[in-house]
């Protein structure tokens, strides 16, 4: 059987990979500095291994950011009977950890860094108008122009 990774360890491994990707450094990179191989790395990005507090605090160090950047966004604890033992579990929300997982991508990452140089408001509209014809608009038929105050 194998082991599912804890959400709150994928959350923290995918904003690793995400700060990493924006910094351009790859994960030989990454694993240099911090005296691990690069397959070390993946592990944690993915969350199949935890980190722990000390190489944490190495790694927002190496990439120049707060530790608490890694658990921005992160899924909130709430009391979820697990079943058996009745002991709180973790809530995700299934829409939010598809975005963040989407946005720890280089492609997610690349497009949301390129969408947001873009500052004329009509253009970004059009931008987001064209990409929900290409993938098929799941509105339900709400017309987006209803809440946006764009037009």
């Amino acid at each position: 059987m194998k082991k599912v990774p804890n959400p709150i360890d994928r959350h923290v491994g995918s904003r690793v990979r995400m700060r990493r990707v924006i910094l351009g450094m790859s994960q030989e990179k990454l694993g240099e500095a911090l005296g691990l191989t690069f397959q070390q790395v993946q592990k944690y990005e993915k969350g199949a291994n935890r980190i722990g507090a000390s190489r944490l605090q190495q790694i927002s160090r190496t990439l120049d950011v707060p530790p608490a950047f890694f658990f921005e966004g992160a899924p909130s604890f709430e009391t979820v009977p697990n079943g058996e033992n009745g002991h709180a579990g973790v809530a995700e929300d299934s829409h939010t950890s598809y975005v963040a997982d989407f946005l720890s991508t280089a492609e997610g990452l690349h497009l949301n860094m390129a969408f947001a140089r873009i500052h004329d408001p009509k253009v970004r509209k059009r931008i987001i108008d064209l990409v929900t014809a290409l993938a098929g608009d799941e509105t339900n038929g709400r017309d987006r122009s209803e809440d946006d105050p764009v037009d």
